[in-house]
């Protein structure tokens, strides 16, 4: 008896497939469309009832005069939110680098979690106005007040995710790395950083603005040039267009900062589960 050999079966043809109608994800430009079409509409009905209720424009200015007011010296509030932004990043970074540099020690340790967290709360209740003639008195009237107060005001809820998201880690993947034998320092850059890294983006989301909010409230107190100066120029001139274009300049800041902060985080845990599929 002949063995016949076994032929493999002729490739399929393509062309009888069905051709699938492919859309690009819709979903993005969704996102971005429909937060703009709510601000539009809220600009043009702003506009609509402040002209036909004739509200005073030292009352209620309309969107349109404050947009030429932004257009009349944008250098104004350019400078002045250069000033606050530079003050606002620097309380932030110090803020991040000490209660990082803090919360690792409280993680691996609760005897110094129940020593030091006493003065990190004590910092967190601790009144801005009462502390701020200390700072003017201590480091004078320059940019380091402000960037001290941004940072007390944003080291808290760093503080409190670092130590959460340190402790936060698989128990069956860290007594994997112990049967390793892995050192501590190994089990910290291998579990125990990845695993904080959403709680320390947290942290970050929510003390970005704080920070921008610690800045002008310094300018605020010491009248020193930032946001916080132009506010308070403005509302002394009654120039409300003025003021609010300051405002609208914060807000911008603080989402543009947030947005940025929360692309970063995307890109950067892309492996994490809340992540998947988004």
């Amino acid at each position: 008896m002949v063995d016949t050999p076994v032929r493999a079966p002729a490739p399929a043809d393509m062309s009888d497939l069905p051709v699938l109608n492919v859309r690009p994800p819709r979903q993005p430009l969704i996102a971005v469309a429909l937060p703009v079409i709510v601000v539009v509409a809220i600009l043009a009905g702003w506009e609509a009832w402040v002209r036909i209720a004739h509200v005073q424009r030292y009352l209620l200015p309309p969107p349109t005069a404050i947009a030429q007011a932004l257009a009349g010296d944008p250098m104004r509030f350019i400078e002045a939110a250069a000033v606050s932004l530079g003050a606002a990043l620097g309380g932030l970074l110090i803020a991040t680098m000490g209660a990082f540099s803090l919360g690792v020690l409280m993680a691996h340790s609760r005897a110094l979690e129940r020593a030091l967290y006493p003065p990190a709360l004590l910092l967190k209740v601790m009144p801005i106005v009462a502390v701020y003639p200390l700072f003017l008195i201590w480091f004078g009237f320059g940019i380091w007040p402000r960037v001290l107060i941004a940072a007390l005001i944003t080291f808290f809820p760093v503080l409190v995710n670092t130590v959460i998201g340190l402790r936060s880690v698989d128990p069956q993947a860290h007594d994997f790395l112990r049967a390793l034998h892995a050192s501590r320092s190994q089990v910290f850059w291998r579990l125990r950083l990845p695993s904080s890294l959403p709680y320390l983006f947290a942290a970050l989301r929510i003390s970005v603005p704080l920070s921008l909010i610690g800045a002008v409230v310094a300018e605020f107190l010491s009248g020193a040039s930032g946001m916080g100066q132009l506010i308070l120029v403005a509302n002394g001139d009654f120039d409300t267009p003025a003021l609010f274009g300051a405002v609208i300049v914060l807000a911008a800041l603080g989402v543009s900062l947030t947005v940025g902060i929360s692309y970063l985080e995307r890109r950067v845990l892309d492996w994490h589960e809340s992540y998947r599929g988004v």
